[in-house]
């Protein structure tokens, strides 16, 4: 599975290298980890599955879209992949329908209660739209993940601490209070330009996207004391029944693209954490350029999802690309000399005030919607076409009054 999603190239120069997952997975392995899980080698998603969140016309865009005919069906790239970001790759469709599958497949072993964590490194593509492709993301694995739990639980939360906004996801739920958004990133002058503190849900979902914009140089002592207690009020608020816990490491100090400065430690804090809460969770990947450290990472948070952090050696063992790790090859990504600019100007401690206050305003935790169905009435004004219909319809002729009501 990592073999065949680490085998993609978004093209020469890109900087995302979906051949991080296969070193990631070969450092897991190397580490022992793999005989203390469940391996699942997840269903593909197919086209059917993506259009639960994507609209048939984009899904059969990427099914059908190669290098070749890129110009043409993208309309001379005004459509589906706009810009130089989302390029054409061989085998796209193949690549979103291995990363979404995965997710979704993580997704039911949660609510068939065959595990209590999951991991789907190569998912947390967070930046995918309904109709278009964005930010390196073509399907968004995430939201079709979150509707899968939403089958099961009546509340889900979702947490990013990848550097760029999770934009898509928040899209995605902005008008629903089953499943709350939160996300900690970098704000100013930097893709996707979204993720405003006012920016807060609408309708029904007011007060349920909670974002966290942040400067760069954020420190792990400075990144723990926001996101701590922003997620204990989320917790006590919303009481979700399972947490989808998107892990870009872009906000690792010397990521190529992000402008963070957490260690490997204080990112994998947010993993430990949420774990301590007996909640339910799916691990996501996301971001992250710069791949030794990502793979590092990423190890490293597998090991706190299976609680032996404390036991594996710090220096690396043997592995396929253990040169890459050189010149300590130790299972570490530490801190730079950057400034830590949400500290040296104060705006940390009101970011995190404010997120407080939009928590504290929020009625509690939210029921499911109970929704009467209506009685055949011949006041409704039914005619022959209605009745032939009825007859003819494949779905029955009514539905549980406890039907839970999905965003879609």
């Amino acid at each position: 599975y990592p073999a065949d999603v680490g085998a993609y190239t978004y093209g020469l120069g890109h900087p995302m290298k979906p051949h991080r997952i296969r070193v990631t997975h070969d450092l897991v392995t190397a580490y022992g980890m793999l005989d203390k899980m469940h391996v699942l080698r997840a269903k593909r998603a197919t086209p059917e599955t993506m259009t639960s969140f994507h609209t048939d016309e984009y899904v059969h865009f990427l099914n059908r879209v190669t290098p070749e005919t890129s110009e043409e069906l993208t309309y001379h790239g005004t459509r589906f992949l706009v810009g130089e970001d989302n390029p054409a790759f061989e085998g796209v469709f193949e690549f979103c329908s291995i990363s979404a599958g995965g997710s979704i497949a993580a997704a039911q072993r949660i609510t068939s209660g065959a595990a209590d964590i999951a991991i789907n490194w190569a998912g947390g593509l967070h930046h995918a739209k309904k109709r278009e492709a964005s930010g390196f993301c073509y399907i968004n694995d995430i939201v079709l993940g979150i509707l899968e739990l939403l089958r099961t639980y009546p509340r889900v939360l979702y947490i990013d601490i990848d550097c760029h906004h999770g934009d898509g996801v928040e899209e995605a739920f902005y008008t629903t209070d089953r499943v709350m958004t939160c996300s900690f990133h970098k704000f100013g002058e930097y893709f996707p330009g979204t993720g405003t503190q006012e920016d807060k849900g609408r309708g029904r979902g007011r007060g349920y996207a909670v974002n966290v914009p942040l400067k760069d140089g954020i420190t792990d002592e400075s990144f723990r004391s926001v996101f701590e207690p922003v997620i204990t009020k989320i917790l006590e608020t919303f009481q979700p029944s399972a947490i989808v816990l998107q892990c870009g490491a872009d906000s690792l100090a010397g990521d190529k693209l992000g402008c963070f400065n957490l260690t490997m430690h204080g990112h994998a804090h947010c993993v430990q954490f949420v774990r301590k809460q007996n909640i339910p969770f799916i691990l996501l990947g996301g971001g992250g350029y710069t791949v030794k450290n990502v793979a590092r990472t990423w190890t490293y948070e597998t090991a706190c999802a299976l609680g032996i952090e404390e036991s594996i050696d710090p220096n690396l063992p043997w592995n396929q690309y253990f040169e890459w790790f050189g010149p300590r090859y130790r299972l570490e990504v530490a801190e730079n000399n950057m400034d830590d600019l949400n500290v040296r100007d104060g705006s940390l401690e009101k970011v995190r005030i404010t997120a407080l206050e939009q928590l504290s305003q929020l009625p509690g935790a939210p029921s499911v919607g109970m929704h009467d169905v209506p009685r055949q009435n011949d006041d409704l004004g039914r005619d022959e076409l209605d009745d032939r219909l009825a007859r003819t319809s494949p779905f029955p002729s009514f539905l549980p009054s406890f039907l839970p009501s999905l965003p879609y």
